[in-house]
């Protein structure tokens, strides 16, 4: 297929930008532009972001927004790999108007005023040379999300979530907090907001710990339902099979080298969801230590921060991956939000409730420190014990944890024995201590209390507080109360 004539070329864009900028009232920029001119020139992404001096994510992102606005523009499926050939037969063109325009995937019969264009679009799927192709609405996977009947106002975070993963091309990202906290509700409310900037939007859960091979499987049987092709390996790149675990395909194309989800990241833009990714994680170990058998799920984590695509991998976790810890940066595409109490957007919660007494609800809030969940069942044992009064609540010298026992059983017993004993020492302090004086009678090592206390930090266990040059160390009130309640160090 031969170049177009620049004349040619560059009434073509001119059409385009005309075409774009009354859609959305912009007009092409500079990057948009020479991304037209090489795409008709058979250039790839890398050259182009080689030669404009661009990073090769940075362009691909910027293609595939072009790609998009194209297809709705033109009512057609514009792509890196067919704009030549529509290039050439003149589709972007005034005198294109009042013909017949006959694609492989579309055809569109325009007859003037009298009637309206009408759209067949060719179901089929897709061939893998069109694998660029964007989907005009995503795919989306959300049976394993669970649903969210309400989300209370975390504004700043979901700011600072979409800035990251649409605008800072974000590859792998963890939100992270203590059971409760309300990791899923605001995962949930993302893909609600951002869920049209992707071609496929998929959700998995690790509560029931599966095997990486079979998660795999779960997942690209998501894609092929979606219409998506297998990818073709990049020219030159190494093949080797990979063996699915109870599933179908056991040579899948493995251009990433032995992990066929990969290929799928790269090829289509994907908004990934994994919840309970702690899941994973061995039980009376420090965090981070994987499951005998699920090591594969670290290999994973890296090769998604790694590898150039335009997806991304989020990890809700009450424990801080160490991929996460050890990539993560301010200029890299690895990012982890630590999720919080909530604050004055708690006294919905308390409303709901019936809570009335609402010039003492910041104290209760502060107690359980805003973690919705704990509101809900302390708001509720409010109303059955003391007939929702607060005031009687609060004035009672326990700090009453009821149904919250319970939830708090599973983090807790995942702890190693050590990270028991800190916890233990830390609920005995009336006030944030510092690490520097680590009590004599404790016995551990200087560089496992150490070991230990990162730990706890990484699941979200212990509260950090800042004074001046020095840091202090403490727990919050409702796990200072359970520690006390449930463990006995030996």
């Amino acid at each position: 297929m031969t170049a177009p004539k620049f004349m040619e070329l560059e009434e073509s864009v001119k059409w385009i930008d005309d075409e774009i900028f009354a859609k959305t009232g912009k007009r092409l920029d500079s990057l948009q532009i020479s991304i037209l001119e090489a795409t008709s020139q058979g250039k790839k992404y890398p050259e182009i972001a080689e030669k404009y001096k661009f990073s090769d994510d940075h362009v691909r992102k910027a293609g595939w927004k072009l790609w998009k606005l194209l297809s709705d523009v033109l009512g057609e499926t514009v792509s890196q790999s067919n704009f030549r050939g529509l290039l050439q037969r003149g589709v972007f063109s005034n005198s294109n108007i009042n013909n017949i325009v006959n694609s492989k995937n579309s055809k569109i019969n325009v007859c003037g005023d009298r009637c309206h264009s009408e759209v067949t679009e060719d179901r089929s799927p897709a061939s893998p040379q069109n694998s660029q192709q964007t989907p005009t609405q995503p795919h989306l996977d959300l049976s394993e999300a669970p649903k969210i009947f309400t989300f209370y106002d975390r504004t700043p975070q979901l700011t600072t979530l979409k800035q990251w993963i649409l605008h800072e091309n974000t590859r792998l990202l963890a939100i992270l907090g203590i059971v409760g906290i309300g990791k899923t509700a605001i995962a949930a409310q993302l893909v609600q907001q951002i869920k049209h900037e992707f071609d496929f939007v998929i959700w998995r859960s690790l509560a029931t710990s599966p095997p990486l091979p079979i998660l795999q499987t779960s997942i690209i049987q998501s894609f092929r339902r979606g219409d998506a092709p297998v990818p073709a390996p990049e020219e030159g790149a190494m093949v080797r099979p990979f063996d699915y675990a109870q599933g179908n395909a056991s040579h899948a194309p493995t251009a990433t080298g032995g992990l066929p989800l990969l290929d799928y990241l790269q090829k289509y833009r994907c908004l990934l969801i994994l919840d309970d990714v702690q899941m994973i994680n061995s039980s009376g170990q420090l965090a981070g230590d994987y499951k005998p058998g699920y090591e594969d799920y670290g290999t994973l984590f890296r090769q998604v921060a790694e590898l150039s695509h335009n997806s991304c991998l989020v990890l809700l976790s009450w424990e801080k991956p160490r991929e996460i810890a050890a990539l993560e940066g301010k200029n890299q595409p690895v990012r982890s939000l630590q999720l919080n109490g909530l604050c004055v957007e708690a006294g919905e919660i308390l409303r709901e409730k019936g809570l009335a007494e609402d010039a003492k609800w910041s104290e209760l809030i502060e107690q359980y420190r805003g973690n919705p969940l704990w509101l809900k069942i302390v708001a509720t044992m409010i109303q059955d014990l003391f007939n929702g009064s607060l005031s009687e609540f609060l004035s009672d010298d326990t700090l009453f944890l009821g149904d919250l026992e319970s939830l708090l059983h599973q983090p807790f017993n995942r702890l190693s024995e050590s990270e028991k004993q800190v916890m233990s020492w830390l609920a005995s302090e009336n006030a944030p201590v510092s690490i520097s004086k680590m009590p004599e009678n404790m016995q551990l090592s200087r560089s496992h209390f150490l070991k230990v206390m990162q730990s706890l930090g990484r699941r979200s266990l212990i509260e950090k507080i800042q004074e001046g040059d020095r840091t202090f160390f403490s727990l919050a009130p409702v796990l200072k109360e359970y520690v006390k309640t449930n463990y006995s160090p030996t």
